[in-house]
Protein backbone atom coordinates (compact mmCIF):
# COMPACT_ATOMS: atom_id res chain seq x y z
CA UNK A 1 0.00 0.00 0.00
CA UNK A 2 0.85 3.67 -0.74
CA UNK A 3 1.43 6.35 1.69
CA UNK A 4 1.06 10.13 1.12
CA UNK A 5 4.10 12.95 -0.04
CA UNK A 6 6.38 13.34 3.41
CA UNK A 7 5.64 16.95 2.51
CA UNK A 8 2.08 16.41 3.63
CA UNK A 9 3.11 16.70 7.35
CA UNK A 10 4.65 19.58 6.98
CA UNK A 11 1.60 21.45 5.16
CA UNK A 12 -1.01 19.77 7.39
CA UNK A 13 0.68 20.75 10.25
CA UNK A 14 0.72 24.37 9.48
CA UNK A 15 -2.66 24.60 9.13
CA UNK A 16 -3.88 22.26 12.12
CA UNK A 17 -0.96 24.52 14.35
CA UNK A 18 -2.85 27.69 13.12
CA UNK A 19 -6.45 26.44 14.04
CA UNK A 20 -5.09 24.59 17.84
CA UNK A 21 -2.96 27.53 18.28
CA UNK A 22 -5.95 29.69 17.83
CA UNK A 23 -8.56 27.42 20.06
CA UNK A 24 -5.53 27.97 22.91
CA UNK A 25 -5.36 31.54 22.74
CA UNK A 26 -9.00 31.64 23.38
CA UNK A 27 -8.52 29.07 26.33
CA UNK A 28 -5.41 30.96 27.54
CA UNK A 29 -7.69 34.45 27.81
CA UNK A 30 -10.89 32.97 29.34
CA UNK A 31 -8.54 30.43 31.72
CA UNK A 32 -5.86 32.58 32.63
CA UNK A 33 -4.57 32.90 36.46
CA UNK A 34 -5.96 36.46 37.95
CA UNK A 35 -9.38 36.07 36.21
CA UNK A 36 -9.95 39.37 34.44
CA UNK A 37 -6.37 39.93 33.78
CA UNK A 38 -4.14 38.05 31.11
CA UNK A 39 -0.90 36.25 31.94
CA UNK A 40 1.06 36.49 28.22
CA UNK A 41 3.45 33.93 29.28
CA UNK A 42 0.17 31.37 30.31
CA UNK A 43 -0.99 32.19 27.02
CA UNK A 44 2.10 31.67 25.01
CA UNK A 45 3.00 28.10 26.88
CA UNK A 46 -0.36 27.32 26.03
CA UNK A 47 -0.51 28.52 21.94
CA UNK A 48 2.93 26.56 21.83
CA UNK A 49 1.25 23.19 23.27
CA UNK A 50 -1.43 23.50 20.67
CA UNK A 51 1.06 24.02 17.69
CA UNK A 52 2.90 20.98 19.09
CA UNK A 53 0.35 18.83 19.40
CA UNK A 54 -1.18 19.51 15.67
CA UNK A 55 2.32 18.95 14.44
CA UNK A 56 2.45 15.38 16.60
CA UNK A 57 -0.99 14.38 15.38
CA UNK A 58 -0.22 15.22 11.50
CA UNK A 59 2.66 13.03 12.23
CA UNK A 60 0.56 10.32 13.32
CA UNK A 61 -1.74 10.71 10.90
CA UNK A 62 0.80 10.19 7.71
CA UNK A 63 1.98 7.18 9.29
CA UNK A 64 -1.18 5.91 9.17
CA UNK A 65 -2.78 6.94 6.56
CA UNK A 66 -2.55 4.28 3.20
CA UNK A 67 -4.33 3.72 0.01
CA UNK A 68 -4.55 1.09 -2.60
CA UNK A 69 -5.72 1.06 -6.24
CA UNK A 70 -6.52 -2.39 -7.05
CA UNK A 71 -8.81 -3.66 -10.33
CA UNK A 72 -11.82 -3.02 -8.49
CA UNK A 73 -11.59 -0.94 -5.52
CA UNK A 74 -9.78 1.95 -4.61
CA UNK A 75 -8.94 0.77 -0.60
CA UNK A 76 -8.16 3.74 2.44
CA UNK A 77 -6.85 3.38 5.84
CA UNK A 78 -6.59 6.18 8.03
CA UNK A 79 -7.43 7.09 11.46
CA UNK A 80 -5.11 7.99 14.29
CA UNK A 81 -7.42 6.74 17.41
CA UNK A 82 -9.42 5.31 15.45
CA UNK A 83 -9.06 3.31 12.42
CA UNK A 84 -11.11 3.71 9.46
CA UNK A 85 -11.44 1.26 6.35
CA UNK A 86 -13.18 2.28 3.61
CA UNK A 87 -13.09 0.29 0.24
CA UNK A 88 -14.62 2.26 -3.13
CA UNK A 89 -15.73 0.31 -6.11
CA UNK A 90 -14.45 1.56 -8.57
CA UNK A 91 -17.62 1.75 -10.68
CA UNK A 92 -19.32 4.15 -8.41
CA UNK A 93 -16.33 7.03 -8.88
CA UNK A 94 -17.84 10.06 -10.27
CA UNK A 95 -15.34 12.70 -9.88
CA UNK A 96 -11.58 13.28 -8.98
CA UNK A 97 -10.55 16.68 -8.31
CA UNK A 98 -6.79 17.87 -8.02
CA UNK A 99 -6.37 21.19 -5.46
CA UNK A 100 -3.11 23.32 -5.26
CA UNK A 101 -2.81 26.27 -3.49
CA UNK A 102 0.27 28.32 -3.73
CA UNK A 103 2.81 26.37 -1.40
CA UNK A 104 1.28 23.13 -2.63
CA UNK A 105 2.77 24.50 -6.28
CA UNK A 106 5.81 24.72 -4.61
CA UNK A 107 6.74 21.74 -2.87
CA UNK A 108 5.15 20.24 -5.72
CA UNK A 109 2.52 18.56 -3.85
CA UNK A 110 -1.38 18.21 -4.50
CA UNK A 111 -4.68 17.25 -3.16
CA UNK A 112 -7.08 14.51 -4.29
CA UNK A 113 -10.96 14.59 -3.52
CA UNK A 114 -12.71 11.84 -4.65
CA UNK A 115 -16.84 12.34 -5.22
CA UNK A 116 -19.10 9.15 -5.97
CA UNK A 117 -22.44 8.80 -7.61
CA UNK A 118 -25.08 9.67 -5.54
CA UNK A 119 -22.87 11.52 -3.09
CA UNK A 120 -23.36 15.23 -2.32
CA UNK A 121 -19.44 15.44 -0.63
CA UNK A 122 -15.84 14.34 -1.05
CA UNK A 123 -16.02 10.42 -0.18
CA UNK A 124 -12.49 10.60 -0.03
CA UNK A 125 -10.00 13.35 0.26
CA UNK A 126 -5.54 12.37 -0.20
CA UNK A 127 -3.74 15.37 1.70
CA UNK A 128 -1.23 15.33 -0.03
CA UNK A 129 0.66 13.56 -2.29
CA UNK A 130 3.37 13.96 -5.33
CA UNK A 131 1.85 15.64 -8.40
CA UNK A 132 2.64 12.71 -10.62
CA UNK A 133 1.17 10.74 -8.55
CA UNK A 134 -2.05 12.48 -8.51
CA UNK A 135 -2.56 13.17 -11.92
CA UNK A 136 -2.23 9.14 -12.06
CA UNK A 137 -4.69 8.74 -9.68
CA UNK A 138 -7.21 10.08 -11.40
CA UNK A 139 -6.53 8.86 -14.64
CA UNK A 140 -6.28 5.24 -13.25
CA UNK A 141 -9.53 5.82 -11.30
CA UNK A 142 -11.54 7.25 -14.26
CA UNK A 143 -10.60 4.66 -16.38
CA UNK A 144 -11.64 1.96 -13.54
CA UNK A 145 -14.74 3.94 -13.79
CA UNK A 146 -15.32 3.81 -17.03
CA UNK A 147 -14.60 0.47 -17.50
CA UNK A 148 -18.10 -0.46 -15.66
CA UNK A 149 -20.14 2.22 -17.79
CA UNK A 150 -22.93 1.39 -19.95
CA UNK A 151 -21.75 0.54 -23.77
CA UNK A 152 -23.58 3.39 -24.70
CA UNK A 153 -23.33 7.12 -24.32
CA UNK A 154 -26.24 9.57 -24.19
CA UNK A 155 -26.68 10.08 -27.80
CA UNK A 156 -26.82 6.07 -28.23
CA UNK A 157 -23.81 5.75 -30.15
CA UNK A 158 -20.34 3.33 -28.55
CA UNK A 159 -18.82 4.69 -26.00
CA UNK A 160 -14.77 4.95 -26.54
CA UNK A 161 -12.80 2.05 -25.06
CA UNK A 162 -11.13 3.34 -21.64
CA UNK A 163 -7.84 2.16 -23.25
CA UNK A 164 -8.27 4.14 -26.12
CA UNK A 165 -9.77 7.29 -23.98
CA UNK A 166 -6.84 7.17 -22.02
CA UNK A 167 -4.62 7.10 -25.64
CA UNK A 168 -6.45 9.45 -27.08
CA UNK A 169 -4.80 13.07 -28.01
CA UNK A 170 -6.24 16.44 -25.97
CA UNK A 171 -8.55 18.64 -26.97
CA UNK A 172 -9.00 21.71 -26.53
CA UNK A 173 -12.34 22.81 -25.83
CA UNK A 174 -12.10 25.85 -24.06
CA UNK A 175 -10.12 28.35 -23.04
CA UNK A 176 -11.11 31.91 -21.14
CA UNK A 177 -10.08 34.88 -23.00
CA UNK A 178 -8.49 37.98 -20.79
CA UNK A 179 -11.83 40.29 -21.72
CA UNK A 180 -14.09 37.03 -21.02
CA UNK A 181 -12.48 36.91 -17.22
CA UNK A 182 -12.69 40.67 -17.08
CA UNK A 183 -16.25 41.06 -17.95
CA UNK A 184 -16.85 37.90 -15.63
CA UNK A 185 -15.15 39.63 -12.60
CA UNK A 186 -16.88 42.47 -12.95
CA UNK A 187 -20.32 42.16 -13.01
CA UNK A 188 -20.08 38.51 -10.92
CA UNK A 189 -21.43 39.26 -7.58
CA UNK A 190 -19.72 37.00 -4.88
CA UNK A 191 -22.40 36.39 -1.65
CA UNK A 192 -18.96 36.07 0.57
CA UNK A 193 -17.47 39.15 -0.69
CA UNK A 194 -20.69 40.74 1.29
CA UNK A 195 -19.06 39.61 4.56
CA UNK A 196 -15.58 39.81 3.87
CA UNK A 197 -16.48 43.90 2.53
CA UNK A 198 -18.40 44.25 6.10
CA UNK A 199 -15.37 43.05 8.08
CA UNK A 200 -13.11 45.26 6.26
CA UNK A 201 -15.09 48.38 6.63
CA UNK A 202 -15.42 47.25 10.42
CA UNK A 203 -11.89 47.46 10.98
CA UNK A 204 -11.30 50.44 8.75
CA UNK A 205 -13.57 52.49 10.89
CA UNK A 206 -12.53 50.86 14.25
CA UNK A 207 -16.34 49.83 14.24
CA UNK A 208 -17.39 53.09 14.30
CA UNK A 209 -20.03 54.06 10.59
CA UNK A 210 -19.59 57.90 11.23
CA UNK A 211 -15.77 57.41 10.93
CA UNK A 212 -16.51 56.81 7.38
CA UNK A 213 -18.29 60.10 6.28
CA UNK A 214 -15.96 62.94 5.39
CA UNK A 215 -16.59 65.44 8.49
CA UNK A 216 -16.90 68.00 5.20
CA UNK A 217 -20.30 66.15 4.63
CA UNK A 218 -22.25 65.85 8.69
CA UNK A 219 -20.92 70.07 8.85
CA UNK A 220 -23.39 71.69 11.49
CA UNK A 221 -26.39 68.87 10.24
CA UNK A 222 -28.96 67.99 12.86
CA UNK A 223 -28.31 65.17 14.80
CA UNK A 224 -31.24 62.97 12.56
CA UNK A 225 -29.82 63.97 9.43
CA UNK A 226 -26.35 63.41 10.03
CA UNK A 227 -27.32 59.44 11.20
CA UNK A 228 -29.08 59.05 7.94
CA UNK A 229 -26.10 60.42 6.20
CA UNK A 230 -23.64 58.05 7.54
CA UNK A 231 -25.99 55.49 7.07
CA UNK A 232 -26.21 56.02 3.10
CA UNK A 233 -22.59 57.11 2.93
CA UNK A 234 -21.70 53.70 4.72
CA UNK A 235 -24.01 51.37 2.59
CA UNK A 236 -21.98 52.78 -0.36
CA UNK A 237 -18.85 52.04 0.88
CA UNK A 238 -20.07 48.59 1.69
CA UNK A 239 -21.61 47.91 -1.59
CA UNK A 240 -18.25 48.98 -3.02
CA UNK A 241 -15.90 46.75 -0.82
CA UNK A 242 -17.94 44.24 -1.68
CA UNK A 243 -17.93 44.47 -5.46
CA UNK A 244 -14.18 45.07 -5.38
CA UNK A 245 -13.68 41.74 -3.40
CA UNK A 246 -16.02 39.99 -5.04
CA UNK A 247 -14.51 40.50 -8.50
CA UNK A 248 -10.57 39.70 -6.99
CA UNK A 249 -12.18 36.53 -6.07
CA UNK A 250 -13.76 35.54 -9.08
CA UNK A 251 -10.85 36.44 -11.22
CA UNK A 252 -8.62 34.22 -9.06
CA UNK A 253 -10.71 31.38 -9.35
CA UNK A 254 -11.51 31.16 -12.92
CA UNK A 255 -7.95 32.56 -14.08
CA UNK A 256 -6.83 30.02 -16.61
CA UNK A 257 -9.57 28.58 -16.97
CA UNK A 258 -9.45 25.71 -19.84
CA UNK A 259 -11.99 23.02 -20.61
CA UNK A 260 -10.25 20.10 -22.79
CA UNK A 261 -11.64 16.57 -23.87
CA UNK A 262 -9.74 13.08 -24.07
CA UNK A 263 -11.70 10.45 -25.27
CA UNK A 264 -15.30 10.28 -23.30
CA UNK A 265 -14.24 12.85 -20.41
CA UNK A 266 -14.28 16.68 -19.92
CA UNK A 267 -10.77 17.81 -18.07
CA UNK A 268 -11.01 21.43 -16.80
CA UNK A 269 -8.70 23.51 -14.90
CA UNK A 270 -8.62 26.84 -13.21
CA UNK A 271 -7.65 29.14 -10.44
CA UNK A 272 -4.59 31.61 -9.94
CA UNK A 273 -3.99 30.96 -5.73
CA UNK A 274 -5.60 27.56 -5.94
CA UNK A 275 -5.48 25.87 -8.62
CA UNK A 276 -8.33 23.46 -9.57
CA UNK A 277 -8.46 20.58 -12.00
CA UNK A 278 -10.73 17.83 -12.36
CA UNK A 279 -12.90 15.69 -14.96
CA UNK A 280 -16.69 15.20 -16.10
CA UNK A 281 -17.63 11.94 -17.74
CA UNK A 282 -19.69 12.56 -20.23
CA UNK A 283 -21.57 9.24 -19.93
CA UNK A 284 -22.96 10.15 -16.82
CA UNK A 285 -24.04 13.63 -18.02
CA UNK A 286 -27.56 14.28 -16.76
CA UNK A 287 -28.73 17.26 -18.06
CA UNK A 288 -26.81 20.68 -19.66
CA UNK A 289 -28.12 24.22 -18.39
CA UNK A 290 -27.05 26.97 -21.06
CA UNK A 291 -27.57 30.08 -18.42
CA UNK A 292 -27.59 34.07 -19.89
CA UNK A 293 -28.27 36.00 -17.23
CA UNK A 294 -28.57 40.24 -17.11
CA UNK A 295 -26.35 41.90 -17.52
CA UNK A 296 -24.64 39.05 -19.62
CA UNK A 297 -27.02 38.48 -22.33
CA UNK A 298 -26.81 41.92 -23.24
CA UNK A 299 -22.98 41.75 -23.93
CA UNK A 300 -23.85 38.50 -26.26
CA UNK A 301 -22.56 36.02 -23.43
CA UNK A 302 -23.55 32.71 -22.09
CA UNK A 303 -23.03 30.18 -19.45
CA UNK A 304 -23.36 26.31 -19.42
CA UNK A 305 -23.37 24.00 -16.84
CA UNK A 306 -23.14 20.35 -16.56
CA UNK A 307 -24.81 18.22 -14.28
CA UNK A 308 -23.92 14.92 -13.54
CA UNK A 309 -25.80 12.27 -10.94
CA UNK A 310 -25.18 12.68 -7.47
CA UNK A 311 -24.37 16.93 -7.82
CA UNK A 312 -25.42 20.04 -9.38
CA UNK A 313 -23.76 23.42 -10.18
CA UNK A 314 -23.21 25.63 -7.24
CA UNK A 315 -23.42 23.19 -4.74
CA UNK A 316 -19.23 23.40 -3.76
CA UNK A 317 -16.43 25.65 -4.18
CA UNK A 318 -14.70 22.62 -5.50
CA UNK A 319 -17.51 20.98 -7.85
CA UNK A 320 -15.02 22.53 -11.33
CA UNK A 321 -17.85 20.13 -13.06
CA UNK A 322 -20.13 23.26 -11.99
CA UNK A 323 -19.22 25.33 -15.00
CA UNK A 324 -18.47 23.61 -18.31
CA UNK A 325 -18.28 27.31 -19.59
CA UNK A 326 -18.23 29.81 -16.96
CA UNK A 327 -18.62 32.86 -19.51
CA UNK A 328 -18.45 32.89 -23.23
CA UNK A 329 -19.54 34.01 -26.46
CA UNK A 330 -23.48 32.84 -26.41
CA UNK A 331 -22.34 30.78 -30.27
CA UNK A 332 -19.17 29.48 -28.52
CA UNK A 333 -21.60 28.09 -25.45
CA UNK A 334 -23.87 26.68 -28.17
CA UNK A 335 -21.39 24.88 -30.31
CA UNK A 336 -19.39 23.41 -27.01
CA UNK A 337 -22.76 22.77 -25.77
CA UNK A 338 -24.01 20.38 -29.08
CA UNK A 339 -20.95 18.69 -28.97
CA UNK A 340 -21.47 17.43 -25.48
CA UNK A 341 -25.36 16.83 -26.05
CA UNK A 342 -26.47 17.14 -30.38
CA UNK A 343 -29.39 18.61 -29.48
CA UNK A 344 -31.39 20.70 -32.32
CA UNK A 345 -32.67 24.27 -32.44
CA UNK A 346 -34.00 26.03 -29.41
CA UNK A 347 -37.55 26.91 -30.95
CA UNK A 348 -39.28 26.99 -28.22
CA UNK A 349 -43.29 26.62 -27.54
CA UNK A 350 -44.46 29.70 -25.97
CA UNK A 351 -47.09 29.27 -22.51
CA UNK A 352 -50.93 30.05 -23.85
CA UNK A 353 -51.51 34.08 -23.51
CA UNK A 354 -53.33 33.47 -20.12
CA UNK A 355 -50.41 32.62 -18.25
CA UNK A 356 -49.28 36.60 -18.93
CA UNK A 357 -52.31 37.41 -17.50
CA UNK A 358 -51.90 35.45 -14.92
CA UNK A 359 -48.66 36.82 -13.75
CA UNK A 360 -49.80 40.59 -14.45
CA UNK A 361 -52.27 39.99 -11.69
CA UNK A 362 -49.97 38.75 -9.36
CA UNK A 363 -47.29 41.66 -10.00
CA UNK A 364 -50.07 43.90 -9.44
CA UNK A 365 -51.22 41.88 -6.21
CA UNK A 366 -47.55 42.56 -5.00
CA UNK A 367 -47.25 46.11 -5.56
CA UNK A 368 -50.95 46.43 -3.92
CA UNK A 369 -49.11 45.13 -0.75
CA UNK A 370 -45.92 47.37 -1.34
CA UNK A 371 -48.02 50.58 -1.61
CA UNK A 372 -50.39 49.21 1.24
CA UNK A 373 -47.59 48.41 3.68
CA UNK A 374 -46.45 52.42 2.63
CA UNK A 375 -49.95 53.62 3.45
CA UNK A 376 -50.04 51.58 7.43
CA UNK A 377 -46.36 53.35 7.75
CA UNK A 378 -46.88 56.68 6.92
CA UNK A 379 -50.39 57.06 9.09
CA UNK A 380 -48.73 54.93 12.19
CA UNK A 381 -44.76 56.43 12.00
CA UNK A 382 -44.74 58.95 9.49
CA UNK A 383 -41.65 57.46 7.89
CA UNK A 384 -43.44 57.72 4.56
CA UNK A 385 -45.20 60.65 3.17
CA UNK A 386 -45.93 60.33 0.12
CA UNK A 387 -47.02 56.90 -0.20
CA UNK A 388 -49.07 56.99 -2.83
CA UNK A 389 -46.25 57.71 -5.32
CA UNK A 390 -44.76 53.70 -5.19
CA UNK A 391 -48.40 52.98 -6.98
CA UNK A 392 -47.02 53.95 -10.15
CA UNK A 393 -44.98 50.40 -9.90
CA UNK A 394 -48.28 49.10 -11.45
CA UNK A 395 -47.16 50.66 -14.86
CA UNK A 396 -44.05 48.01 -14.86
CA UNK A 397 -46.73 45.14 -13.81
CA UNK A 398 -47.74 44.46 -17.94
CA UNK A 399 -44.10 44.89 -18.88
CA UNK A 400 -42.74 42.09 -16.15
CA UNK A 401 -45.51 39.65 -16.86
CA UNK A 402 -44.67 40.06 -20.49
CA UNK A 403 -41.31 39.29 -20.05
CA UNK A 404 -41.82 36.70 -17.67
CA UNK A 405 -44.12 34.86 -20.33
CA UNK A 406 -41.54 35.53 -23.46
CA UNK A 407 -38.47 33.57 -21.14
CA UNK A 408 -40.66 30.51 -20.94
CA UNK A 409 -41.19 27.76 -23.03
CA UNK A 410 -40.63 24.20 -24.02
CA UNK A 411 -39.45 22.09 -26.89
CA UNK A 412 -39.70 18.06 -27.71
CA UNK A 413 -36.91 17.44 -29.83
CA UNK A 414 -36.26 13.99 -30.86
CA UNK A 415 -34.07 12.85 -28.44
CA UNK A 416 -34.11 15.65 -26.04
CA UNK A 417 -36.52 17.42 -23.81
CA UNK A 418 -35.63 21.61 -24.00
CA UNK A 419 -37.29 23.61 -21.05
CA UNK A 420 -36.68 27.55 -20.71
CA UNK A 421 -37.23 29.85 -17.66
CA UNK A 422 -36.27 33.58 -16.34
CA UNK A 423 -35.49 36.65 -17.32
CA UNK A 424 -32.90 38.02 -14.94
CA UNK A 425 -31.25 34.65 -14.87
CA UNK A 426 -32.52 32.86 -17.90
CA UNK A 427 -31.71 29.34 -18.26
CA UNK A 428 -32.47 26.49 -20.97
CA UNK A 429 -31.97 23.05 -19.78
CA UNK A 430 -31.48 20.24 -22.29
CA UNK A 431 -32.16 16.68 -21.08
CA UNK A 432 -31.76 13.44 -22.51
CA UNK A 433 -34.78 11.30 -22.67
CA UNK A 434 -32.97 8.12 -21.64
CA UNK A 435 -31.66 10.45 -18.41
CA UNK A 436 -35.51 11.49 -17.15
CA UNK A 437 -36.26 9.65 -14.31
CA UNK A 438 -40.23 11.08 -13.53
CA UNK A 439 -41.97 13.10 -15.36
CA UNK A 440 -44.81 15.14 -13.22
CA UNK A 441 -47.74 17.04 -14.08
CA UNK A 442 -48.80 19.76 -11.52
CA UNK A 443 -50.77 22.29 -11.21
CA UNK A 444 -51.62 24.83 -8.17
CA UNK A 445 -55.10 25.97 -7.39
CA UNK A 446 -54.41 29.58 -8.73
CA UNK A 447 -52.80 27.69 -12.17
CA UNK A 448 -56.65 25.29 -12.01
CA UNK A 449 -58.23 28.56 -12.49
CA UNK A 450 -56.74 29.80 -15.58
CA UNK A 451 -56.82 25.88 -16.73
CA UNK A 452 -52.67 26.22 -16.50
CA UNK A 453 -49.96 23.08 -15.43
CA UNK A 454 -46.79 22.94 -15.28
CA UNK A 455 -44.47 19.59 -16.11
CA UNK A 456 -41.38 19.00 -15.08
CA UNK A 457 -38.72 16.22 -16.25
CA UNK A 458 -36.55 14.91 -13.15
CA UNK A 459 -33.23 13.55 -13.50
CA UNK A 460 -30.49 12.28 -11.34
CA UNK A 461 -28.96 15.14 -10.54
CA UNK A 462 -29.88 16.75 -7.37
CA UNK A 463 -30.66 19.76 -9.06
CA UNK A 464 -34.57 18.51 -9.36
CA UNK A 465 -34.25 18.92 -5.41
CA UNK A 466 -33.08 22.28 -5.48
CA UNK A 467 -36.31 23.21 -7.58
CA UNK A 468 -33.72 23.42 -10.86
CA UNK A 469 -35.20 20.69 -12.77
CA UNK A 470 -36.33 20.74 -16.94
CA UNK A 471 -39.74 22.39 -16.38
CA UNK A 472 -42.58 23.47 -19.08
CA UNK A 473 -44.35 26.29 -16.86
CA UNK A 474 -47.88 26.97 -17.31
CA UNK A 475 -48.89 25.27 -20.46
CA UNK A 476 -52.43 24.48 -20.67
CA UNK A 477 -53.36 22.02 -18.92
CA UNK A 478 -54.45 19.19 -21.60
CA UNK A 479 -51.10 20.69 -23.92
CA UNK A 480 -49.46 19.17 -20.52
CA UNK A 481 -50.74 15.78 -20.10
CA UNK A 482 -49.92 15.47 -24.07
CA UNK A 483 -46.06 16.42 -23.29
CA UNK A 484 -46.10 14.08 -19.93
CA UNK A 485 -47.30 11.44 -22.21
CA UNK A 486 -45.20 12.34 -25.05
CA UNK A 487 -42.00 11.92 -22.88
CA UNK A 488 -42.87 9.02 -21.31
CA UNK A 489 -43.27 7.59 -24.41
CA UNK A 490 -39.79 8.54 -25.93
CA UNK A 491 -38.22 7.96 -22.56
CA UNK A 492 -39.28 3.95 -23.79
CA UNK A 493 -38.05 4.71 -27.25
CA UNK A 494 -34.76 5.53 -25.86
CA UNK A 495 -34.57 2.92 -23.50
CA UNK A 496 -35.19 0.55 -25.90
CA UNK A 497 -32.70 2.18 -28.69
CA UNK A 498 -29.96 1.43 -26.02
CA UNK A 499 -30.72 -1.65 -24.77
CA UNK A 500 -30.77 -3.31 -28.39
CA UNK A 501 -27.44 -1.59 -29.14
CA UNK A 502 -25.88 -3.54 -25.97
CA UNK A 503 -27.41 -6.58 -26.58
CA UNK A 504 -25.98 -6.32 -30.30
CA UNK A 505 -22.55 -5.49 -29.27
CA UNK A 506 -22.59 -8.47 -27.04
CA UNK A 507 -23.61 -10.40 -29.59
CA UNK A 508 -21.03 -9.47 -31.70
CA UNK A 509 -18.29 -9.77 -29.26
CA UNK A 510 -19.57 -13.43 -28.59
CA UNK A 511 -19.59 -14.01 -32.31
CA UNK A 512 -23.48 -14.44 -32.66
CA UNK A 513 -25.09 -12.47 -35.36
CA UNK A 514 -28.44 -10.95 -34.25
CA UNK A 515 -29.78 -11.19 -37.66
CA UNK A 516 -30.04 -15.18 -36.92
CA UNK A 517 -32.83 -16.15 -34.87
CA UNK A 518 -31.64 -19.49 -33.60
CA UNK A 519 -28.40 -17.76 -32.48
CA UNK A 520 -29.84 -15.01 -31.05
CA UNK A 521 -32.37 -17.05 -29.20
CA UNK A 522 -30.15 -19.81 -27.80
CA UNK A 523 -28.15 -16.71 -26.20
CA UNK A 524 -30.65 -15.17 -24.86
CA UNK A 525 -32.05 -18.56 -23.16
CA UNK A 526 -28.37 -18.81 -21.89
CA UNK A 527 -28.87 -15.11 -20.14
Amino acid sequence: MTTLHPASVAVRSLSRSLNTGFLFVVIGIVASPGGNGTNLLSVVGLVAIGIVLGIVYEFAYYRRFRYELTDDTFDVTSGVLARRDRELPLGRVQNVDIRQNVLGRVLGIAAVHIETAGGGQTEVSLQYVDEDEARRLRRQLRDGASTDAPDADETGTAVIEPDAASAGDETVLFEMRPHELAILSVFTIDPGASLLGGIALSFASGFDPVALVPATRLGGLPGPEAGLIAIAWGLLLFVLAAWLISAALTFTRYYGFRLTRVGDELYYERGLLQRYSGTIPLEKVQALTITESIPFRWFGYAALSVETAGYAPGQSESRGSESAIPLADADRVADLARAIEPFGPVDLESPPRRARERYAVRYLLVVAAVVGVAFLLARYTGLIRQWYVLAALAVLAPIAAHLKWRNRGIRLDDRYVLARTGFWRRTTKVVPYYRVQAVLHQATIFQRRRRLASVTADTASSASLLGRAATAHDVDTDRGLEIQASIEDRLQERLRARQRQRTGGRWFRDGIDPTDEDSATESDGEE
